[in-house]
Formats: C-alpha cells, sequence, structure tokens
C-alpha cells in the first residue's frame, strides 16, 4: 500500500448471501481528503460503507487502513480504530437525549479528558444540539436528528467519517447548512470523510477527488470538476 493512502478499497466485491452487489471496487482515500461517492439507487453505495465497517464481509478484495488489513478487525473494534459511520436514515436512539446520544457516539472515547472539549467543539458546529441536550432525541425534527447523527460520529474523535446520504429527506435549505458545516469541520480539523451521496451537484463542489458507482461498479472517478463536465454525468444525474 502506498504511504500516502489512509483507507485503501482494492479490488473488493461484496454483497448478500451469494450475491455480489459490489464488483472490483477500488478506492482510496488520503489523509485530509474529502472523496464523494456518487450514483443511483441501488448502486452498492452503503453496501460500500458496510463492508468497511465490518457489517458486511467482502468475497474478495482487500481494506487496508494505516497499513492495517482492515478485514482481519471485528465490526465492533473498527470504531476504535478510527473509523465513524453515519448511517442513511439518521438512526438516532430517539428514547435518549442529544447528549446521551453524542456519549454513545464517544463511547470508545468518553473517558479521555479531551471529551468535552470535543464536546463543546460539536456543539459549536451544531449549536441547536446545545440548546436541546436535554430533549429526547425522537423529538427532534429531521435536519436536527441529522445533525445529531453527524455529532454522534464526531464525539469519538475520527480520523474517518464515513457519511451515508446526509441529505436525505431534508429541506434544500437544511441540507445545505449541513453541507456547509461538513466543509467547516473538514476544513478546520483536516478531517478526512467519505461522502455517499444522491445530491451529485454538491457532493462534486465540496468534493477533493470523487467516484460513481453505477450497478456495483465504479464506472469514472477523479477530479470533480472534470466530472461535472463530463456529457454521462451532466444527462444522467444534473439534469443537463
Amino acid at each position: 500500500m502506498t504511504e500516502d493512502f489512509l483507507l485503501q478499497i482494492d479490488s473488493v466485491s461484496a454483497g448478500y448471501g451469494s450475491v455480489d452487489v459490489l464488483h472490483d471496487i477500488c478506492i482510496t482515500l488520503k489523509q485530509g481528503e474529502l472523496i464523494s461517492i456518487v450514483g443511483p439507487n441501488g448502486a452498492g453505495k452503503t453496501t460500500l460503507f458496510k463492508t468497511i465497517s465490518g457489517i458486511v464481509t467482502p468475497t474478495s478484495g482487500s481494506v487496508t487502513y494505516k497499513n492495517n488489513d482492515l478485514l482481519t478487525v471485528e465490526a465492533s473494534r473498527r470504531a476504535h480504530l478510527g473509523l465513524a459511520h453515519v448511517p442513511e436514515g439518521r438512526q438516532v436512539f430517539p428514547a435518549l437525549t442529544v447528549l446521551e446520544n453524542l456519549e454513545m457516539g464517544a463511547f470508545v472515547k468518553n473517558d479521555n479528558p479531551g471529551f468535552l472539549a470535543n464536546l463543546e467543539k460539536i456543539y459549536t458546529w451544531f449549536p441547536i444540539l446545545k440548546d436541546r441536550q436535554g430533549q429526547a432525541a425522537g423529538t427532534l425534527s429531521g435536519g436536527e436528528q441529522q445533525m445529531l447523527a453527524i455529532g454522534r460520529g464526531l464525539a469519538a474523535e475520527p480520523e474517518v467519517l464515513m457519511l451515508d446520504e446526509p441529505s436525505m429527506g431534508l429541506a434544500p435549505a437544511i441540507a445545505d447548512e449541513i453541507f456547509e458545516r461538513l466543509v467547516e469541520i473538514h476544513q478546520t480539523e483536516g478531517l478526512s470523510i467519505m461522502l455517499v451521496e444522491q445530491r451529485v451537484a454538491e457532493a462534486l463542489h465540496f468534493a477533493d477527488r470523487a467516484y460513481v458507482l453505477e450497478a456495483g461498479k465504479i464506472i469514472l472517478n477523479g477530479d470533480p470538476e472534470k466530472l461535472r463536465k463530463n456529457d454521462r454525468i451532466r444527462q444522467a444525474y444534473l439534469g443537463m
């Protein structure tokens, strides 16, 4: 593995039962980079993140993180290595308070004296969470729950944050606000981010590099501006 790469997915095929959803996927992530993975529903984007997180076991290929074979690490231990997965659909703990959700996210590090300082950072990025910290997460709006899901991912102070469809089901203005916060966090903290997103224009605009996933295969990748000018992308995803 090249030392530049924090995370490397090499020739990975994976799926459910005997059916592969992903086919020979190759993706790299450098330290401090934001990459976007775009594509239609059913392309395999969520399966990709589940494979990195350990929920899905690949049938072939390798996943290397910080020069270590990630496939030898149990799913429950991967968060301890610095990987945080914010799943599709938010999946907050509805009966727990906002603060308790954040504490759950920081479970791997909440005995660290730096937790309270990190919590204040999260509250600075998402002030509504501080205002609602004693409120049950299930009573929050969709946008507030998405902010909480991201905050919960950040609570463990990860090196890699994987975000699966953070704009799903949100009003455009709320989605824009969340994207702006993510870019701010990426730039100020140097956090490495993998973003799966159906809002292709925004995903390409914010990314350092991008991959287009269709039917479980990477069909295009590279500089986002070049992808934005690609006729196939313009017609299929940008409505041009």
